[in-house]
């Protein structure tokens, strides 16, 4: 059974047992966000990454999500993506495509990927004016205090370096704040060409969940989430600047990346 506590700033922390334990309270998490969304505002707009996350998201496939989740009204859109062919294993749309997607009824036109034919550059400009004509139209909800998109769930995967999304610790990327989506051409993890929300988009959504999985995740989570006296620049931890101004925040982790907390400590 998963430790769950709720820290003052840092959101909702959930502790599992195992993956097993972990993929079954995510997927949970995720249906019921979903139905609650499309309940509200009749659609429900998704935004994944890659990684580990994928595999945990894995049960959506099978009985009982598969068939009662209303994959009709979800929209998908991705946190960030490596520059590469939509055809290459380290691209974050084949990821998703091959394990997630294809075996599930979303339709193809609300599945919202880059282009993968042009620049980083390009790619990030294209990718921001897609999701702003999915603004104007309604399609994706408007933030409510910022001009930025407030989608129903964004899913960030943590790093060993704290990194999420293509948000990595002291890069210039942390400091965007006019645009939705900008560009990497110099990542600190291959490939080096990559695209990424920003953090006002980030934190302009409902609800944030972060995964965090093993024990080489265990000193980030700690950095995080835990109230500490930090040393200049330590919160250049991307993952400490996960902070949604009008919306939830949810930690998501087994026990060996939790090893390190206050509160798990604690309770052991």
């Amino acid at each position: 059974m998963a430790l769950t506590w709720t820290h003052k700033d840092r959101g909702e922390i959930r502790v599992h047992e195992n993956l097993e334990e972990l993929s079954i309270d995510l997927v949970d998490y995720i249906a019921e966000i979903s139905e609650a969304s499309i309940k509200d505002h009749g659609a429900f707009c998704i935004v994944l990454s890659g990684g580990s996350l994928i595999s945990l998201m894995g049960k959506l496939t099978e009985p009982p999500y598969n068939k009662i989740v209303d994959w009709a009204k979800w929209y998908v859109f991705w946190a960030d993506e490596r520059v590469v062919a939509k055809s290459h294993d380290d691209s974050n749309y084949k990821l998703a495509k091959d394990n997630l997607l294809s075996k599930v009824n979303v339709f193809p036109r609300h599945i919202c990927s880059i282009n993968d034919t042009v620049s980083a550059e390009e790619a990030a400009t294209e990718y921001e004016f897609a999701i702003r004509q999915m603004v104007r139209t309604r399609t994706v909800t408007a933030s409510d205090n910022s001009d930025c998109p407030k989608f129903d769930l964004i899913l960030l995967g943590m790093g060993s370096d704290g990194h999420v999304a293509s948000l990595f610790p002291n890069h210039p990327a942390l400091e965007v704040k006019n645009d939705w989506v900008t560009f990497l051409t110099d990542s600190p993890k291959p490939p080096p060409e990559r695209i990424t929300f920003t953090f006002p988009v980030i934190n302009s959504a409902a609800n944030v969940v972060v995964v965090a999985t093993g024990e080489s995740k265990a000193n980030a989570i700690h950095l995080a989430i835990d109230d500490l006296t930090l040393p200049d620049g330590s919160f250049s931890l991307p993952a400490r600047l996960v902070h949604p101004s009008n919306g939830n925040l949810i930690w998501f982790m087994d026990k060996q990346a939790g090893s390190e907390l206050d509160m798990f400590k604690f309770s052991e």
